[in-house]
């Protein structure tokens, strides 16, 4: 028999056990130790939206959204190899109101996550970590990518 050493919370208690034991004891007990006593994680209404988390949100969105519009550009080709009655069906949707906007939203996408990504190297290097550099990068990363969409738009 081994001497242990548990702590229940309120005070150090000695017991006669064997090991096996006192870590089965021990590993309750950590996962219980202040379970009263922490507070409650806040809901996300309770915190005001920052333009830097808003900035890197909308990153992950693009590029989710990125990978729709690529499928709709595969399924383009993919028609474009099948033949000439479904290119015409795809074709039809992608210059469509819809297919134009979804491409040229699509542009957006590119542009704003590219600028994110560059913004997070920037970042991984040390640099425009402070509050103020972060989310002057943010409103530099939108101001850009809309400017580059206008800009691909007008020359393509």
């Amino acid at each position: 028999m081994k001497e242990c050493l548990r702590d229940s919370g309120r005070d150090m208690v000695q017991k006669e056990t064997n090991c096996a034991d006192a870590l089965s004891i021990r590993e309750l007990l950590m996962a219980d130790v202040n379970r009263g006593n922490r507070p409650l994680s806040p809901h996300l209404t309770i915190y005001r939206p920052q333009l830097t988390s808003m900035t890197s949100i909308f990153v992950r969105l693009t590029g989710n959204a990125l990978l729709v519009a690529m499928l709709m550009i595969v399924w383009w080709f993919v028609a474009a190899a099948a033949g000439p009655d479904a290119f015409a069906t795809a074709d039809g949707f992608v210059r469509s109101w819809f297919g134009d906007l979804v491409l040229f939203l699509s542009t957006w996408a590119i542009w704003y996550h590219m600028f994110g990504g560059i913004r997070h190297l920037i970042w991984d290097q040390g640099y425009m970590l402070d509050v103020e550099k972060s989310e002057t990068a943010g409103l530099i990363m939108i101001i850009v990518s809309v400017l580059m969409t206008i800009f691909t738009a007008i020359v393509l």
